[in-house]
């Protein structure tokens, strides 16, 4: 179904630099702030407007470039507290977190269902409760979504997703900066997943036509992305003037892909069906075949924890996977979240081309 709806450069020479040539160089000149995420949730992408969309990307841009880049000290977290509750494990979302945190000033609590009494003598609601009298957010990785809305309801802080079975926003916002950083803005790039229409897809989903890009889907039959979020793109699809493309073909979906992204075929949680999935994805495995369906301009992406099965060694670690830049850009992507939702703060460096 096809539906049609640099590096980065010294800031210290900025001031005196023509806008036409800014935005030669992929960045605009920097504008008023016109955006307030203050005390917003960031639970799903959908909530989210394009110039939203944007101005996190913006805000991670900026803080990547002059803590990075030019080792300037930023406490805009000093004095501030994040209860980061897990219910899964985690590598990326965990250390990002803790981390980007801790950069700016401020102090993460690492809470899973062992330290604390969510779930055996404590109930969601009260727990909500509490968290908020005691931090600045709430930063959860639950197993159901629904838990997600309900703790927004109780709190009193903003509430992060930091992944629930339907969706996975703050992995989508970490691979829209590694494009931007590579290619120099995101409008009209055709991105093609290649896998299970599981929580990352659909954050995908529910965010590129936002910002000008085409997507290409290729699921195997009973593995599609949810019925409801798909009618959702379709609308968003037509309303930004994108393309969408949902099929079973791999190579297909991967026709003039700038971005070819895969994921996990086996999610926490669906570790009993392991042997069926495998069988089901059977085809399913990125390759240079599949790449040679892809423009010349192609890159690869994958949240990681990576397997074999999903994607060979070849592509993989090939020149042309970002796969550890995005790594590395969960951080700086998470730092703007909590830095938009709980500061006025404005980026000082221009705004990149998106």
């Amino acid at each position: 179904m096809l539906f049609h709806g640099k590096n980065f450069f010294r800031t210290a020479k900025l001031a005196g630099t023509s806008k036409p040539l800014l935005r030669q160089l992929g960045y605009e000149p920097a504008a008023p702030r016109n955006v307030d995420l203050k005390g917003r949730d960031l639970l799903t992408l959908q909530n989210y407007t394009a110039e939203e969309l944007k101005h996190l990307l913006w805000v991670a841009s900026d803080l990547k470039q002059r803590i990075k880049h030019r080792g300037e000290y930023l406490p805009l977290m000093q004095g501030k507290s994040l209860a980061m509750v897990f219910e899964k494990r985690s590598t990326r979302t965990r250390l990002s977190a803790e981390t980007g945190f801790a950069l700016l000033g401020g102090h993460a609590s690492f809470l899973t269902t062992q330290d604390i009494h969510l779930g055996t003598n404590e109930s969601l609601t009260d727990t909500a409760r509490v968290l908020s009298s005691m931090s600045s957010a709430i930063l959860a990785r639950v197993h159901r979504h629904s838990d997600l809305q309900l703790m927004t309801k109780e709190a009193t802080v903003p509430v992060i997703n930091g992944l629930s079975d339907l969706q996975h926003p703050l992995q989508i916002l970490a691979d829209y900066l590694t494009l931007q950083e590579h290619y120099g803005g995101l409008k009209g790039l055709t991105l093609t997943w290649i896998g299970d229409g599981n929580n990352v897809l659909h954050s995908i989903m529910l965010s590129a036509a936002k910002l000008g890009m085409h997507l290409r889907i290729a699921s195997p039959k009973g593995f599609e992305p949810h019925l409801t979020i798909t009618e959702l793109t379709e609308q968003l699809s037509r309303e930004h003037g994108t393309q969408l493309l949902l099929t079973t073909d791999p190579l297909e979906a991967a026709e003039g892909a700038n971005v070819l992204v895969t994921d996990t075929w086996i999610s926490m949680g669906q570790e009993e069906e392991k042997e069926d999935r495998l069988k089901a994805f059977e085809g399913y495995q990125v390759t240079m075949q599949t790449a040679k369906s892809a423009a010349s301009n192609w890159t690869f992406l994958h949240c990681l924890p990576r397997k074999p099965e999903e994607v060979d060694d070849e592509v993989f670690y090939s020149p042309q996977s970002l796969v550890f830049q995005e790594a590395e850009n969960r951080k700086w992507t998470i730092m703007a979240v909590m830095v938009s939702l709980l500061t006025d703060y404005s980026p000082q460096l221009p705004k990149p081309t998106f």
